[in-house]
């Protein structure tokens, strides 16, 4: 199927996934609209390029161009509740309508597609990615699940070549891509509401992986099960990471691959899971046939994304941001601020994403959070979800084995931060935490 109508609604517009779809339909000259319950920078940016959004969760509220059922294409996230009103609507009136996921497929299907999966990692090596390719002027078009630092954007146009996307597990919805080129950035446990079983999860990653067009190439993280050009920090992987270390907020590091080696890559995204990110964007580009010089040179010049390993502040406390939320990526950020300032105080502040989530891995939480000097919780981000009995910030707390925890309500977090004797301050969790940020800023400075 092609994409021959004039108009595209989006449901849950807002959303990081969606607003990049949005973003590309409105830079090819269709009318746009779509809802989302809450407006944010994202919306207001696709609003000034045209985008005509509602907040209202009523069909009455849709904008009557977009009834136009010959002319119009949905497009939903999954995300969205099912008994959704506007949805509701356009499914009773025989819309052709769509998940987030298709689309991606129908518009990476004809063209050479590289798609980066991962229960983590995958924003962060897609972004890394799309700037090499633009730094060398290769022709292509990404979508990624995070704001690039470079381009202030979650969509990078350079042309249609190539087409980058990254690969959601979440709904089994990566299984719609045909990729010439995939990536495996890690397979942890995560969306057991999803998914009955972590075999499960590890299943449909292979599927994913047999999912790649005649002659595709796989890369993959060292430690997963799955065949594969393998990356990683061990000495056996093809593409490997040798001296790393860290210095003045930044990494260093050689890599080496085949008989090759390039020596004292610069890296502004400090840890060593962020720069493993690097090295899987760098294979793959290598694939692609670039020359090292300039993804040495490219790598040099990103400057990252936003809420990942993000500083906000350097002086006088140090506010870092990031989207971590499953303990592993607690664990990663722990290991890499503890790196950068070890003989400093660390406070973690941390609001949960999920019931579901905090429920499968409330001691793993729990374990993770309580390294850090000092651990502010905020109530848990529901998303899509409804409450589940006995899952709470309050019960996390309980389980935190650290005389220096607290349960905070939002209205109080600035003051409470403000009167702490940490340093450093990190910032994590993939619900609305982000809002937090500039109060924190503000706070801190004033």
């Amino acid at each position: 199927m092609k994409i021959n109508y004039s108009k595209v609604y989006f449901i849950g517009i807002g959303g990081i996934g969606m607003s990049s779809i949005a973003l590309y339909f409105l830079n090819g000259g269709k009318l746009v609209g779509g809802y989302d319950k809450t407006k944010t920078d994202l919306t207001l940016s696709l609003s000034k390029k045209g985008a005509i959004i509602n907040y209202e969760l009523n069909s009455n509220i849709i904008p009557g161009q977009f009834k136009d059922k010959k002319n119009t294409l949905v497009v939903y996230t999954p995300a969205i509740s099912k008994d959704n009103i506007q949805l509701d609507y356009f499914i009773k009136n025989g819309f052709n309508i769509l998940k987030r996921s298709q689309i991606l497929g129908i518009i990476s299907k004809n063209k050479f597609c590289i798609a980066i999966a991962g229960t983590h990692g995958k924003t962060t090596t897609s972004t890394i990615l799309s700037h090499l390719l633009y730094e060398n002027n290769v022709s292509f078009t990404s979508f990624i699940g995070g704001i690039s630092e470079n381009y202030n954007s979650n969509l990078i146009e350079n042309g249609q070549e190539i087409i980058l996307v990254e690969a959601d597990e979440f709904d089994r919805s990566f299984l719609t891509l045909k990729p010439n080129i995939a990536c495996i950035t890690s397979i942890d446990p995560d969306h057991l509401d999803i998914y009955s079983s972590e075999k499960e999860l590890e299943e449909s990653f292979k599927e994913f992986a047999g999912n790649l067009k005649e002659n595709g190439v796989l890369f993959k993280s060292f430690d997963l099960p799955i065949d594969g050009v393998d990356y990683g920090f061990d000495s056996k992987a093809k593409y490997s990471i040798e001296n790393y270390r860290s210095e003045n907020d930044c990494a260093y590091f050689d890599i080496k691959y085949q008989n090759s080696i390039c020596k004292d890559v610069k890296f502004k995204m400090p840890g060593k899971h962020n720069v493993c990110n690097a090295l899987a964007a760098f294979a793959i580009c290598k694939n692609l046939k670039i020359k090292d010089y300039d993804l040495v040179k490219s790598l040099g010049t990103f400057k990252g994304v936003k809420r990942r390993f993000s500083y906000v502040l350097k002086t006088p406390k140090i506010l870092i941001d990031d989207y971590a939320h499953h303990p592993n990526e607690i664990r990663a950020i722990y290991d890499s601020v503890y790196s950068l300032y070890p003989n400093k105080k660390i406070m973690a502040i941390f609001q949960p994403h999920l019931f579901s989530r905090t429920k499968d891995f409330m001691d793993e939480f729990a374990s993770e959070l309580s390294k850090f000097n000092e651990i502010v919780l905020i109530d848990i981000y529901p998303a899509r979800e409804k409450p589940i009995k006995g899952v709470s910030s309050k019960e996390l707390l309980n389980k935190i084995h650290n005389n220096k925890k607290k349960l905070v309500e939002r209205v109080d977090l600035t003051d409470y931060i403000v009167k702490s004797e940490t340093e450093v301050i990190v910032v994590m969790g993939a619900g609305d935490i982000s809002k937090e940020v500039d109060n924190i800023k503000n706070a801190i400075l004033n």
